[in-house]
């Protein structure tokens, strides 16, 4: 995980336990993402070592946007719509880090709280005049993104995103004086910022303060993009957002160079328990032993142990399990990715199951009731999972969630029918 640090982090982590580091997080969403649980992880692995955590939700600076890693100027949110994606983000940040009165109890702060009240001059006079327009230019994120050039595919830099970092580094200082805060950590990209906020802690406290950067690496795949999204977008924390089936599924297809990285990053597993499992994984690759430990682990973490339950259930449908146990949610996650067919429930009690395979469905499954016999005479069909007679008729298969049939022709083509 770990990618660089200033000199003397270490020692001083080793010297001054417990000290209290914290990582910001931008409220631009009702929901963190799987990007922003490698960032958890490390205020997580903060919190075991036998320090304080902080996860500080930018109400201000969301307002505003960081240019890190960024190449287009961001939409601006609103405050309503800020505070409640930060109502979200607290609620899952309380699963994985413990809150409590003890020295090492994680806590939730808010920059708005300490920017909704400080006047334009007053900021200007008292934090801008410490640091240079020169070095806020040498940031890599500003460089990239000031040339404004086509080969950069950058669009420029308002003022507004170029502010950021120095909002950015007031909230180290703030946090430094007000709670102590001598840390801050974030991904490799955020490091133009946190050394930003050392410098100015160093600036404002007349050269006496001294405060500490670590970045951890960012998590892409083996081919060096970006991960954290599926074909279907950005892999959430939020249920409502991410369904448990579609996150589970998410990493039990992670590919096999990537899954030795993602256990390490993603769970609090053992070295002894991960190369044991990466042992078993290499004597029977195709069993996928890793990412279904890797896929286990978040996924309870994430969501609960009852949410695990429900999605491998619903991931060993597809192999046999009850099509009957599924909720209608999870359903259509299962077979998303199949063709959904709409038939009129007045039909029903007209079809049966020749020409509700053919005409009924529009030719998608057979383009012909003569196909579907043909298919049907060598037993590749099936309805909610019960094999189709060669000579069967009658249209007697009951209805999953009293609207469904699931179709399958040969081994692995399904098809959903939808009655309505």
């Amino acid at each position: 995980m770990f990618h660089d640090m200033m000199p003397g982090t270490d020692e001083h982590l080793r010297q001054n336990a417990p000290i209290t580091g914290y990582i910001g997080f931008d409220p631009t969403a009702s929901s963190l993402h799987i990007g922003n649980l490698a960032t958890i992880m490390l205020l997580v692995h903060l919190q075991r070592a036998g320090h304080r955590p902080l996860a500080l939700v930018g109400g201000a600076t969301g307002m505003i946007g960081d240019p890190s890693g960024k190449s287009a100027e961001r939409n601006l949110l609103d405050e309503e719509a800020l505070r409640r994606n930060q109502a979200g983000i607290q609620a899952q940040l309380e699963k994985f880090l413990v809150f409590d009165d003890s020295p090492t109890g994680a806590q939730v702060v808010n920059n708005y709280d300490w920017f909704k009240d400080f006047g334009f001059l007053q900021f200007l006079r008292e934090v801008g005049k410490h640091l240079t327009v020169n070095y806020m230019m040498a940031k890599d994120s500003v460089k990239r993104r000031i040339s404004g050039n086509e080969d950069s595919g950058a669009e420029g830099l308002s003022y507004t995103e170029f502010s950021y970092q120095l909002l950015q580094g007031y909230d180290f200082f703030h946090l430094y004086k007000e709670l102590g805060t001598t840390l801050q950590m974030g991904a490799s990209d955020q490091w133009g910022n946190i050394t930003t906020g050392t410098e100015l802690i160093r600036r404002m406290s007349g050269g006496e303060g001294k405060a500490y950067a670590l970045t951890g690496q960012l998590i892409t795949k083996a081919d060096g993009t970006k991960y954290g999204k599926s074909e279907t977008g950005t892999v959430w924390l939020d249920p409502t957002m991410t369904s448990p089936y579609q996150f589970y599924q998410f990493f039990l297809n992670a590919a096999d160079e990537d899954a030795p990285r993602l256990i390490r990053v993603f769970t609090l597993l053992s070295q002894p328990e991960i190369e044991a499992l990466e042992a078993e994984h290499q004597a029977a690759p195709h069993l996928r032993i890793l990412q279904k430990a890797l896929a286990k682990d978040v996924t309870i973490r994430v969501h609960s142990e009852e949410a695990f339950e429900a999605a491998l259930a619903a991931s060993q449908v597809l192999f046999g399990g009850d099509l009957a146990s599924l909720s209608e949610a999870t359903l259509l996650d299962v077979f998303a990715g199949v063709p959904h067919i709409e038939v009129s429930h007045a039909l029903l009690a007209e079809l049966n199951v020749v020409n509700l395979l053919s005409e009924a469905t529009n030719g998608v499954i057979f383009p012909s009731k003569g196909e579907a016999r043909k298919m049907m005479q060598s037993g590749g069909v099936s309805l909610n999972r019960q094999k189709v007679a060669p000579e069967q008729m009658a249209l007697d298969t009951p209805l999953l969630l009293d609207k469904y049939f699931v179709a399958q022709k040969g081994k692995k083509n399904y098809y959903l029918i939808k009655l309505v």
